[in-house]
């Protein structure tokens, strides 16, 4: 029931959570504002690589759960399987992440000493129910919302994402704007309209700051901690920003989950066009939000200043907040942090949708479960839908969003961060798998079009041609991009816990960042049935 502009805005939907608008300052303060914006450029590209490659495969064969089903047909079942349960996993936690986001941003509040010193007109600006209300119990609020949504009929659901999407968008030229005029107006006097780019500041970070394991959360006053200079320090800062980019972009896959739920596929090029769709406004919003906010806010912001490994802090740490604060602007620092907790629980809305999707794809295939009596029947369980709606799957699911109660614990930032890492990890592990399977995948095709595979009937083989018009999705260079985000992938997912391995080494940090990695590497060698 879902049509391609449905998915579509599914799809751009799911990659706007949270992640621009918090971490987008971290990846500034890391990089720098001119390195943030190539680190968003090379994290787009190499996603939209990727996900160019899984709607090709899924174009030519929409069928239900193709980030496994691919790999388990082209590459190794065992390898297949352990690829569907960690993108189950990762949207999962995402629907958790998405909560304890929101927790934070209800604790909108400034120091005092800031605004003073930045001589904003109100001494005070923050959120007064924020700061009085436990956490839990917006966590029982939103995750009431977020599976109420999720149990709408399909079409009505699609409706409702199309609006959302609508909405994002808009808000992304706005912001794109706002930043824009506010750096011509020069409202507050500071130097010219590219002073961030300037000394004391600069196009790029002068060093690099890692606090070290003995170092106390939150890092304030004189811990311990190693600073990196020079050109050295500006690649660690440059790298690190690449990883903070990749979760502010995932969500492209929803595309390919939502196939099987697509009526315009026989009719229309629906999963090429929702793939370039989605690619195109992503990258372009994202790159283009964060070059016109480091327009108007230093990367040395005390706000910005986010050293830890792992962490996704308040609303008032987000630049694009900052930069209204820093021009003096009432209501738009409201309006903003309340557009993102809109935009959080409607990420978690996808986030469900798609993490319930490839659950219930999963319960279809019984040689993906343990064999024992109670497992194989909570699988069969999984299976039943109603009116189209894989309820039980949706509901198992949702039950892991309880994890977002972690709010009330001393530190919810560093919690959250850590969730978001080890996604990212279960993510770039799914993406190394999808552009292996690919390669694959293209190899196979070639011979079927050529006539010589012997287990395609030759009257279809002209089906496989790429050449030929009828072909549903391609793009040029399409092999190369394959690689490209294969190695793109593969090198995030190796250093992205490198800073945890600085001495004194931090435990917590390098299973988050690695756990995801070994987990589809001892599965396929258990279970690993070659085609």
């Amino acid at each position: 029931d879902l049509k391609e502009v449905h998915v579509a805005m599914m799809a751009f939907s799911t990659c706007v959570g949270v992640g621009l608008f918090l971490q987008g300052g971290r990846a500034i303060y890391l990089a720098g504002p001119g390195l943030a914006f190539i680190a968003y450029i090379i994290g787009g590209s190499i996603e939209w690589a990727t996900m160019a490659s899984l709607g090709e495969m899924t174009a030519l064969f929409p069928i239900e759960g193709p980030i496994f089903a691919f790999t388990c047909h082209f590459l190794d079942q065992g390898l297949g399987y352990a690829a569907g349960w960690l993108i189950c996993f990762s949207w999962t936690i995402v629907v958790a992440a998405e909560i304890l986001a929101i927790t934070q941003l209800f604790k909108f509040r400034f120091d005092p000493h800031y605004l003073q010193k930045l001589q904003y007109p109100d001494p005070s600006l923050g959120w007064k129910v924020g700061q009085e209300t436990s956490p839990a119990i917006w966590c029982v609020i939103f995750m009431a919302i977020i599976l109420a949504v999720n149990f709408l009929p399909i079409r009505r659901y699609g409706q409702v994402e199309y609006c959302v999407g609508t909405i994002k968008i808009l808000f992304f030229v706005l912001l794109i704007m706002f930043n824009i005029v506010l750096s011509g107006l020069q409202l507050v006097p500071r130097g010219g309209r590219f002073w961030t780019y300037n000394a004391p500041y600069g196009f790029a970070v002068q060093n690099y700051t890692i606090p070290l394991a003995t170092a106390k959360f939150p890092y304030e006053g004189n811990y311990a901690r190693k600073v990196i200079t020079g050109d050295a320090g500006r690649l660690a800062g440059m790298w690190s920003a690449i990883t903070t980019t990749i979760f502010s972009m995932t969500g492209f896959e929803t595309v390919a989950i939502s196939a099987a739920e697509n009526r315009d596929l026989r009719r229309s090029e629906a999963i090429k066009l929702a793939t370039r769709k989605t690619g195109i406004r992503v990258v372009i919003l994202y790159t283009l939000a964060i070059a016109t906010v480091g327009l108007n806010v230093p990367y040395t912001d005390p706000y910005l200043r986010d050293m830890s490994i792992n962490s996704i802090n308040f609303g008032q740490d987000s630049p694009f907040i900052l930069s209204a604060v820093y021009n003096h602007l009432r209501g738009w620092p409201h309006f903003f942090n309340a557009f993102y907790i809109f935009s959080a629980t409607t990420c978690g809305i996808n986030a469900l949708y798609n993490a319930s999707r490839t659950l219930h794809a999963m319960a279809r295939i019984k040689e993906a479960w343990p064999s024992w009596g109670p497992v194989q029947s909570g699988r069969e369980r999984l299976e039943r839908t109603h009116a189209g709606i894989p309820f039980v799957a949706i509901t198992t699911c949702w039950l892991f969003s309880f994890l977002a109660f972690l709010a009330t614990k001393p530190f919810p930032a560093k919690v959250l961060g850590r969730i978001a890492t080890n996604s990212v990890a279960s993510h770039l592990v799914v993406n190394i798998v999808i552009c292996l399977t690919y390669l694959r995948f293209y190899k196979r095709i070639k011979l079927a079009a050529g006539g010589q595979d012997p287990t395609v009937d030759q009257h279809l083989a002209r089906a496989f041609d790429r050449d030929n018009r009828r072909y549903p999705y391609k793009s040029r260079g399409q092999y190369m991009r394959a690689l490209y985000a294969l190695f793109g992938s593969l090198l995030v997912c190796l250093f992205n816990g490198w800073r945890s391995f600085v001495s004194p080494m931090s435990i917590p940090d390098i299973l988050v960042a690695y756990i995801s990695v070994r987990s589809p590497q001892s599965h396929s060698f258990c279970s690993a049935t070659p085609l």
